[in-house]
């Protein structure tokens, strides 16, 4: 026998659009479903609680009509999630996300070292550790206003959190081009300018200065060079640069490669 009207619990209708079907269980991907609303709840404890982190949203309209993450649900509303917009003029409507940073830093999750790696060669200022926690990234990407990059979504739900990114692929050059695409950086890289291991910005160092510290042979042939003023390596246009090259290209950002 049904429980009285009065003791049902009450929900709202949910629908995601986009990416963001990639956080839910299957059987909700690109459907409408309920979510339960006791007493009252915020749009954005909802949309979290069927595992979305909020910095994947950009839009939410409830009954049609633009709200904020605090907007409070009562229940019988229909709710539409949508994703971050790249090209879309949204002005008119809440906007939800914070508003880009000037500059594009980042701060990495431990399962990230090799995008890691992928950014700084872009040139891309790229904070990472294996043994970062989670706490740890959230405070410097708020001290040092970083967005966030990792494959867990829970650091992501964290109240405090405002610039953050869920990487979706798994292989380090494909996850390369995803960030490139999902914050337009095309065409801002500084390639071959960063210390792939220890992110510092790399210095140009007088050729007689390094002899004796690189190869005989390469020294011969070569005349530029660079220094990371941290680990202290020298590197140059070696074997490796091409390879290099293929990735950055890969990402869209052969444009850049000319001037580097």
């Amino acid at each position: 026998m049904a429980p009285p009207l009065e003791f049902r619990a009450k929900t709202a209708e949910f629908r995601f659009y986009e990416e963001l079907n990639d956080f839910l269980a299957p059987q909700r991907r690109k459907n409408v479903f309920p979510i339960e609303i006791d007493r009252g709840r915020s749009v954005k404890d909802a949309i979290e609680s069927a595992g979305v982190p909020h910095t994947e949203v950009d839009l939410i309209l409830v009954d049609g009509v633009s709200v904020a993450f605090e907007h409070v649900l009562h229940g019988g509303e229909r709710v539409s999630v949508y994703p971050v917009f790249e090209r879309l003029d949204i002005a008119p409507v809440v906007r939800l996300r914070p508003s880009p940073l000037r500059e594009t830093r980042f701060v990495l999750d431990t399962h990230l070292g090799r995008l890691a790696r992928h950014l700084r060669l872009a040139g891309f200022d790229s904070l990472w550790e294996n043994d970062y926690r989670d706490e740890e990234i959230v405070a410097l990407s708020l001290a040092q206003k970083r967005v966030i990059l990792t494959r867990d979504k829970g650091i992501l739900m964290r109240r405090a959190v405002q610039h953050g990114h869920f990487v979706h692929e798994t292989e380090s050059e494909k996850q390369l081009c995803e960030v490139v695409r999902a914050f337009q950086l095309e065409r801002t890289p500084a390639p071959f300018s960063r210390c792939r291991l220890c992110n510092a910005a790399l210095r140009e160092v007088a050729k007689d200065s390094v002899r004796g510290r690189v190869p005989e042979a390469v020294w011969k042939r070569l005349d530029a060079f660079t220094e990371c003023p941290q680990c202290g390596r020298i590197f140059w246009r070696g074997t490796h640069y091409e390879r290099l090259c293929r990735v950055l290209r890969a990402a869209g950002m052969g444009s850049a490669i000319g001037s580097a």
